[in-house]
């Protein structure tokens, strides 16, 4: 299994006009908790919007006995919003004339590091931070001995030799392909060009001048209270953790406070340096092909104006960060739940950017109608992975896994089964000829099932898609 997929969801569809307006603490957390109160993966959320220096801010759980999980002072693992911050880094250095976006990533790296080309085309800065540089999402060859902490392991000196067991497949700059490897790479060689560490690098040029107090990678301040991330099933799980060096692919860990005080920079201005440098990360990059992109920021189009989003997630937590120059509006919202494969916290997000953007509502506990099971019961194979056995259990579904235990999964009233012990989701598709088949999302990956039927006997096993 690969290790959960940093990335964010790409904002595909234009939205439609509509505008939020400046809102109380009491008037956020009504919305907040339209979106969350009874989901059955027992989240905590913590959002703040910006309306034009106007700022609220609110707190809430699924379950409200849970109050109190989270607060002010609780630091949240922020995963792939960290690669904003590695690219105002970057500009920092380029606005010091120490590099530009065309500098080939090689030479931000050890000499003789074997940086892969394609005829002659080299990997440039550009290419990486509009992730378009042709590397995988991950370094060939590196193992991950704890999938629960599948970054902890790697180290810059892993990362510069799976350099050498790549071969580029196209010539970079020309597809769209988010690669969390690059991001690593993008990481340390942007701390070696400072001359000092990723950690030390971001308080300096970062934290410090934008007041935020509580944000780290590996050394927390005193005062601040580590959240506990969940899986979408609500059991606690392990931190993800990274070297200090590679930290900026996602290993920052933020209040809501630390990240209310990174958007209103990015809608303020000043003649500070940190200023220049956010700026200069807003600035559409170009490249050929794929979403409209600055220096790791989506940019999606709003009511013909241009927003800047970005989501992360790690093992147990999810992220949104949104602003909107523009309207002078931003939106930070925050959990302590993994919730990646039920589609992330993009709907209460830009919602909160513009409320003609659907809310939407939790995700409650359901009875999958009799005709869904019927159709679902039989032997499964997943793509490129094992065949599994889904059977009626009662009002529900269970699944064998080939090799291994039968687990009982829940149904909720988004459609979705989901196994209770495990972090997974099961989504059904009902074809145009009645049929049914099913996707199975399980650490970032979306694998395809196909029934396997049986000719009778001595008849060969045949997946029928």
């Amino acid at each position: 299994m690969k290790p959960m997929n940093l990335a964010p969801a790409v904002l595909a569809v234009l939205l439609a006009s509509g505008a939020a307006h400046a809102m109380t603490d009491g008037q956020l957390a009504g919305l907040v908790g339209q979106r969350l109160h009874g989901d059955r993966t027992g989240a905590c959320f913590a959002a703040a919007v910006v309306d034009s220096g106007n700022v609220s801010r609110a707190y809430a759980c699924a379950d409200p006995a849970d109050d109190g999980r989270i607060g002010p002072d609780s630091a949240f693992e922020i995963g792939s919003v960290s690669k904003t911050m590695t690219a105002t880094l970057l500009a920092g250095l380029i606005a010091r004339g120490e590099g530009s976006l065309e500098d080939p990533l090689a030479d931000w790296l050890p000499e003789a590091t074997a940086v892969p080309a394609f005829e002659g085309e080299p990997i440039r800065l550009r290419h990486v931070v509009t992730h378009t540089s042709g590397l995988p999402a991950l370094p060939p060859g590196v193992p991950i001995p704890d999938p629960a902490d599948p970054y902890a392991a790697m180290a810059p000196d892993d990362l510069l030799e799976a350099l050498g067991r790549i071969s580029l497949t196209r010539a970079p700059g020309t597809r769209f392909e988010y690669s969390n490897y690059a991001s690593m790479l993008l990481s340390y060689a942007v701390a070696r060009r400072a001359g000092m560490g990723f950690e030390r690098l971001l308080d300096e040029r970062l934290f410090s001048p934008l007041g935020m107090d509580h944000a780290y990678v590996n050394e927390r301040p005193d005062g601040v209270r580590v959240a506990t991330g969940h899986l979408p099933n609500g059991q606690p799980t392990p931190a993800w953790s990274f070297h200090t060096d590679l930290a900026g692919v996602g290993g920052v860990h933020a209040t809501l406070g630390d990240m209310l005080a990174y958007v209103q920079g990015q809608l303020g201005a000043g003649t500070a340096p940190v200023y220049a440098a956010l700026e200069m990360t807003r600035q559409p990059v170009a490249h050929g092909g794929g979403p409209a992109t600055g220096m790791n920021w989506m940019l999606a189009p709003l009511n013909g104006r241009t927003i800047h989003a970005h989501e992360g997630g790690t093992g147990g937590f999810s992220s949104f960060v949104g602003f909107d120059r523009e309207q002078g509006r931003a939106v930070v919202v925050l959990s302590d739940t993994a919730l990646h494969s039920l589609g992330g916290l993009g709907s209460l997000a830009l919602h909160l950017l513009d409320d003609s953007v659907p809310l939407g509502g939790p995700r409650t506990v359901a009875t999958p109608p009799a005709e869904l099971l019927q159709a679902l019961e039989g032997t499964w194979q997943l793509d490129g992975l094992m065949r599994v056995q889904l059977r009626r259990s009662g009002d529900g579904l269970e699944i064998e896994p080939a090799g291994q235990p039968v687990f009982q999964m829940g149904y909720d009233s988004a459609g979705d089964f989901y196994p209770l012990q495990f972090d997974a989701v099961l989504r059904p598709q009902r074809h145009a000829d009645g049929r049914y088949t099913f996707t199975w999302h399980q650490g970032g990956g979306a694998v395809p099932a196909s029934r396997v039927t049986n000719g009778g006997a001595g008849t060969p096993t045949t997946p029928q898609r």
